[in-house]
């Protein structure tokens, strides 16, 4: 059940979005929009009772309930994000709003250290929900599974931060810029006399 109902969350997740931004957009009704939006976070505390009451009746700490609090997790350090980057998407194309930016050099990589910022956020939140459910089932239960979760949260964190490394290594540069651009962008070079 805990399954299905992650799958139920992360559908309701994208159907509330599109509604909320069509509300928004397509029907030019902003406030009704908004309040489809800010439904989005009752998903996540649907899924949050429903695995505490499935733990309290019994069932026994698997996968399931390591998946939900990572995506609950997921949902608090994202969920915003997804939001904001969807409604600017939508509104350049169904709204003549401005053209989302492209980053390229530091920018992008400021950009993806702040993503792993989130992905941090994201870990700490479902290893805090893992050890919650710990407790909450108690020295009688079998909670390695969840502690399973709490490491693959951590090693979420260590491959993201691997990604987001990379993008400082290897800065792409920006396509539309010239070798005059770069020229000009240049701190002029001191000679010696």
């Amino acid at each position: 059940m805990i399954v299905v109902l992650i799958v139920a969350c992360e559908v309701g997740f994208w159907v509330l979005l599109a509604l909320g931004l069509a509300l928004r957009y397509l029907a030019r009704m902003p406030r009704t929009g908004a309040v489809v939006l800010l439904m989005e976070p009752l998903l996540e505390l649907v899924l949050l009772i429903v695995t505490a009451i499935d733990l309290k009746n019994g069932a026994p700490a698997d996968w399931k309930h390591g998946l939900a609090a990572v995506y609950i997790g997921f949902t608090v350090a994202y969920g915003h994000y997804t939001i904001k980057w969807v409604d600017g998407h939508f509104a350049h194309r169904f709204a003549g709003g401005p053209r989302p930016v492209k980053r390229y050099g530091l920018a992008r990589a400021k950009h993806e250290g702040k993503l792993w910022v989130r992905t941090v956020v994201m870990a700490a939140v479902a290893a805090a929900l893992l050890q919650l459910a710990t407790w909450y089932v108690g020295d009688g239960g079998d909670t390695r599974s969840l502690h399973e979760w709490q490491l693959t949260a951590l090693r979420i964190v260590a491959v993201h931060g691997v990604i987001a490394l990379t993008y400082l290594i290897w800065q792409k540069k920006d396509p539309g810029r010239t070798t005059a651009d770069e020229e000009a962008a240049r701190p002029p070079q001191k000679t010696l006399r």
